[in-house]
């Protein structure tokens, strides 16, 4: 059956980024229609009452790159976008010390001081440095790539930009910026710090999102890249949304809306329309068939071009570059109920320091033997994980007196040696309660629910292929001009009209909503010139 409707463009995906490219397209002027796949928008930034009086942001939980561009632009605190500080980060020891540290940096500073004097004094030369490495790269956010290859006057003026960008940095900026772009997480610490658990705290950012380990060349830019969260301006600053991550997404949701987009939900796609080379509609799953001048994809590149597009539309070379792209997800979630707060032998009782991130990453050494069970295909027997317990600031996620625990975890490899994840997915879950158990020993007591969530969860239930939380991997032969492939990096595709705006484009995952803002920019200057 075939719709009468006619839109300028249609976006596949209600994600934050399909949801932020919609919005601005709509203010443009355009006609925009989102299809949204599940029942509830918001994509892996979403909020859901798992069990009853408890809601969790089942995937991302924390917020730190939402582009401040996109807050102001969109006005999400109008539409009830409001972040609640992270503070700090708790991580303990098994000889029962720990490592706090907290927004505060001179409390943070003594801290340090307390395993290491002079890792101290570095802490604040290591902050400096960072800032500088983040102030050469962040203008690189709002960039289209561009493409090396090419004579395009606009495409050399930007390379001619980033030389002399690199030009004017003085020789140890230099050296910085091209030892974090090569350089594994914890070699590049190592130059700055002596104290084990501090450097396997700070190299667990430069993990996430990978099938790397701390010591693997490159991680040293994914830490980077998580360093530049901003929040009110402010380097490193994390915080959670009140109402969950999904209320991210319903603010910007709200946004659209008030343009006049409209947004459609249980609406799966089957097939992309394409003739004579043009993208001209989609097929949705229930027969129908919606027509519009324009397509955009917020969906990885495995889902578009090899689930909704028949590969008789496509360039042979496109789509071997595309079938190379790497996914290899390797995280996976716990997510707790509470009928109490977990107590820690390190920190015994209730107090500020659960009211931040609290961070299993004792070592080095156990962050690396982390991955070395993940290489061989099992996940992580002693995992590191990434916990936070949002309801002790936002006490609306749950019943009075109780909590929400969200633990990220690493390593859980989409392809496992043995078995699959059906059949594992609960001796994952009891892995990561008895890692907790070994610092906090009455987790056991207090779990009233758990829901445990796997790669292959996320890849059925959220259509991130191979459960990768970026759309593939942040890794340096995935990023800027190459993402998701060389010369397919300014959000087109080989297919006239169709355009991709999610997490597998520059400049990469996280909530961040600067995809879904570039692509838009370059559809609407395609609009203007007659597309």
């Amino acid at each position: 059956m075939a719709s009468s409707s006619k839109y300028d463009v249609i976006v596949i995906g209600g994600g934050h980024n399909g949801l932020t490219h919609a919005a601005y397209l709509q203010r443009a002027g355009k006609k925009v229609l989102v299809l949204e796949r599940r029942h509830v928008l918001g994509g892996a930034a979403v909020t859901e009452e798992v069990f009853p009086g408890f809601k969790f942001s089942v995937c991302s939980y924390v917020v730190s790159l939402l582009r401040p561009e996109i807050i102001r632009d969109l006005d999400l605190p109008r539409h009830g976008l409001e972040i609640l500080p992270l503070d700090g980060t708790f991580t303990p020891m098994p000889n029962g010390d720990h490592l706090w540290r907290v927004n505060d940096h001179g409390l943070t500073r003594r801290e340090i001081a307390r395993h290491s004097r002079v890792d101290a004094e570095a802490y604040d030369e290591f902050g400096k440095a960072m800032q500088q490495m983040c102030r050469f790269v962040k203008p690189i956010l709002n960039m289209v790539p561009p493409d090396p290859t090419s004579l395009n006057p606009k495409d050399l003026g930007k390379l001619l930009f980033l030389g002399n960008r690199f030009r004017k940095l003085n020789a140890q900026e230099k050296y910085d910026q091209v030892q974090l772009m090569t350089m594994s997480a914890i070699d590049f610490l190592d130059q700055w710090f002596e104290t084990d658990v501090l450097k396997a705290t700070m190299s667990a950012s430069g993990i996430i999102g990978t099938f790397l380990g701390v010591r693997s060349p490159g991680t040293a830019y994914v830490l980077l890249h998580h360093y530049m969260g901003e929040i009110d301006g402010a380097f490193r600053a994390w915080g959670f949304a009140r109402g969950g991550t999904g209320a991210i997404s319903e603010a910007i949701a709200s946004a659209a809306r008030e343009a006049g987009v409209e947004i459609r939900t249980k609406a799966g796609i089957a097939q992309i329309l394409v003739k004579d080379g043009k993208a001209i509609g989609v097929a949705l799953n229930n027969g129908d068939e919606i027509y519009a001048d324009v397509i955009s994809s917020s969906v990885d590149p495995r889902n578009t071009f090899s689930k909704m597009i028949e590969a008789r539309h496509l360039p042979g070379d496109f789509l071997e570059d595309v079938n190379r792209y790497k996914y290899r997800g390797s995280s996976g979630k716990v997510n707790l109920a509470l009928d109490a707060l977990p107590n820690f032998t390190a920190m015994p009782g209730e107090g500020p320091h659960l009211r931040g991130a609290i961070s299993i990453s004792p070592s080095v050494e156990y962050m690396e033997r982390a991955y070395d069970d993940a290489k061989y295909g099992d996940f992580s027997r002693h995992p590191y994980i990434d916990m936070v317990i949002p309801t002790l600031t936002d006490p609306s996620l749950a019943p009075p007196g109780k909590h929400v625990m969200s633990c990220f975890v690493q390593y859980a490899p989409y392809k496992l040696r043995e078995g699959n994840w059906d059949e594992k997915k609960e001796a994952f879950g009891d892995t990561v309660i008895n890692t907790i158990a070994e610092y906090a020993p009455n987790i056991k007591d207090i779990i009233l629910h758990r829901q445990v969530v796997t790669p292959l969860d996320l890849e059925r239930e959220f259509g991130l292929s191979e459960g990768n939380i970026f759309q593939g991997e942040l890794s340096l032969e995935q990023l800027f001009f190459l993402r998701p492939a060389p010369g397919w990096a300014r959000f087109r595709t080989p297919i006239k009209n169709l355009y991709m705006c999610g997490s597998a484009t520059h400049p990469g995952g996280g909530i961040m909503g600067a995809p879904g803002r570039l692509s838009a920019l370059e559809v609407i200057k395609d609009m203007k010139g007659g597309v």
